[in-house]
């Protein structure tokens, strides 16, 4: 996206050149035309050259950009040496030329570097003036004015430039992966978990062993099955879309609800909040047995999140979380509730003999 903006300054040093040869033709009593004759010389065979040197992407870098700078500081100094005694509304014998290292620099480094080679050519044209002879009191600045804008504004541009051109290619290669990832899903469907589905039918049916052999088919199909359906959307910068850590703990036993939309946290707090939820299914699985249901929905609401675990294990009687924390065993107290406070969130644990037991944790989703 770069090259239409190294082919506008190309445009604008011949345009310049062709100006400042003008000036010298239309001048006349310059005080030495054959030096300045010379000085254009040197300006068209540098034209030439930096037309050329901008348009390979191996050339472009700030050597040449320096020696642009040096080239154009050389031709604009000649300038009292050619004209003699500086006229109050002469331009030097480079014109709007100098203009030319300015919008390079801006286009290769952005307004500060606009601004920079802006600043180095004005003091190069001020010292011209100076040295022609014209009073400080009478040294004009629009041409400085001038300068800044075009190096800020045409740096800036090219910055922005830059920015989309990287935004578009991520949205290509987001494409891209989303296409290969729906194809990978259709072999997937039609071959391995159709085959998953099959050894857990069929295991069932026999029993013994291999009912246990169909059930781990059975749980490995729907972590599959979760897998190639789940297509994460890009994140800001620091943020991580919490549906995407929780649906990893989809299985044959849990089964995990989350919105269509992105559930957006600081990566941070969404790393805590999936493992406080992972601690929470531990627990129903050291407690209850591996194949006890459970169940994991994710909403938000007015800034909050909350994730809420179920089970249908045989519930929590009345004081053992107190008595287990004041023993020692600190599983819902540190690795649920600590975790959440710490995150500045709310843990709701709702639970009866016989009824199952139901974890909420809601945490902001600003940090």
């Amino acid at each position: 996206m770069e090259t239409p903006f190294w082919r506008t300054v190309a445009v604008f040093r011949v345009a310049s050149l062709v100006y400042a040869a003008a000036l010298l033709v239309r001048a006349g009593g310059y005080a030495s035309p054959a030096v300045g004759w010379l000085v254009i010389g040197v300006m068209a065979l540098w034209t030439a050259a930096t037309i050329f040197a901008y348009s390979v992407d191996e050339f472009r870098g700030w050597p040449l950009l320096i020696a642009d700078m040096l080239v154009t500081l050389g031709c604009l100094l000649a300038t009292p040496a050619v004209q003699g005694v500086y006229q109050e509304d002469s331009l030097p014998i480079t014109g709007t030329w100098m203009g030319g290292a300015v919008l390079a620099w801006g286009v290769h480094g952005g307004r500060r570097a606009g601004a920079a080679a802006a600043a180095i050519v004005s003091l190069g044209d001020l010292w011209t003036r100076g040295a022609g002879g014209m009073e400080f009191e009478k040294l004009p600045i629009n041409g400085t004015v001038l300068l800044f804008l075009a190096g800020v504004l045409v740096g800036h541009v090219a910055q922005l430039a830059r920015k989309a051109e990287a935004h578009m290619q991520k949205a290509v290669e987001l494409e891209a992966a989303g296409r290969e990832r729906e194809r990978l899903a259709r072999g997937i469907h039609d071959s391995v978990l159709q085959v998953l589905a099959l050894v857990q039918r069929r295991g069932q049916e026999i029993g013994g062993e291999a009912a246990e052999l169909g059930r781990l088919a059975g749980e490995q199909e729907a972590a599959l099955r979760e897998l190639v359906r789940l297509r994460p959307e890009p994140s800001p910068a620091g943020a991580a879309d919490l549906r995407t850590l929780l649906q990893g703990y989809g299985s044959g036993s849990v089964t995990v609800s989350v919105p269509a939309t992105p559930l957006t946290l600081p990566a941070a707090t969404a790393r805590e909040l999936a493992a406080a939820v992972g601690a929470a299914l531990d627990n129903v699985v050291r407690h209850c047995g591996p194949q006890t249901p459970a169940w994991v929905f994710a909403e938000s609401d007015d800034g909050v999140v909350t994730v809420t675990v179920r089970d249908e294990g045989p519930g929590i009687p009345e004081g053992r979380l107190d008595r287990a924390a004041a023993d020692g065993r600190l599983g819902v107290a540190q690795s649920i509730r600590g975790r959440v406070e710490d995150l500045g969130g709310t843990v709701t644990v709702i639970s009866a003999p016989g009824s199952g037991t139901e974890i909420e944790m809601s945490v902001p989703a600003s940090p």
